[in-house]
């Protein structure tokens, strides 16, 4: 398995971690943003990661029938993940603001369903895949992305979480901003905020 200080060194390298001040998907403040796409468009780069986080899911979870990934950000990760476990893999996304399932894509009932991510932060999105999982009847068999930089205090999510990397980054409410973090100009780098 990768070191922490070699899968941190990749992330730089990939441009994947990036400082600055961003507003996260869920409205929240940083000062330091990771975008898995910039890992991604590495592939040796991100398989080594992948390789990795594939080895932890294995071993913390041992019945996986069907990979279910958030679009945009779960598609690739997911698909990765799929292939090195040899499992189904497919992805929801949105329509409407709400998560769907479309282009044929089904949860069989009773199937046991891992949900994955390139980065969990309050795990809004893997909540709303939750909900997917429950209408069709299937269970849930837990949460894995490559970095969870999520704190207790932000986390919607109740089960464990299998991630690569677990990565401490502060996030503020805009009315709670540093003075540091409120000098720096305003950067929007999720997916949901795009039209």
């Amino acid at each position: 398995m990768l070191s922490h200080k070699k899968s941190l060194d990749i992330l730089k390298k990939t441009n994947a971690l990036l400082e600055g001040h961003f507003i996260l998907s869920s409205g929240l403040h940083s000062s330091k943003y990771i975008q898995c796409a910039k890992l991604l468009s590495y592939p040796k780069k991100a398989e080594k990661i992948c390789l990795s986080l594939s080895k932890k899911i294995k071993k913390n979870f041992k019945e996986i029938d069907l990979i279910l990934a958030p679009a945009m950000g779960g598609i690739i990760i997911g698909y990765e993940i799929g292939r090195l476990l040899k499992k189904e893999t497919i992805f929801c996304e949105r329509v409407n603001g709400r998560f769907v399932l479309r282009r044929g894509f089904k949860i069989k009932k009773n199937s046991k369903v891992l949900i994955i991510e390139d980065v969990i932060t309050t795990g809004k999105s893997s909540m709303e895949c939750v909900n997917l999982i429950k209408k069709a009847q299937a269970s849930l068999v837990g949460f894995a992305a490559i970095i969870d930089r999520s704190t207790k205090k932000s986390l919607k999510i109740k089960k464990k979480i299998v991630s690569h990397l677990k990565i401490e980054v502060p996030t503020f409410k805009a009315n709670q901003l540093p003075e540091y973090l409120k000098l720096i100009p305003i950067t929007t780098p999720g997916s949901r905020f795009i039209k």
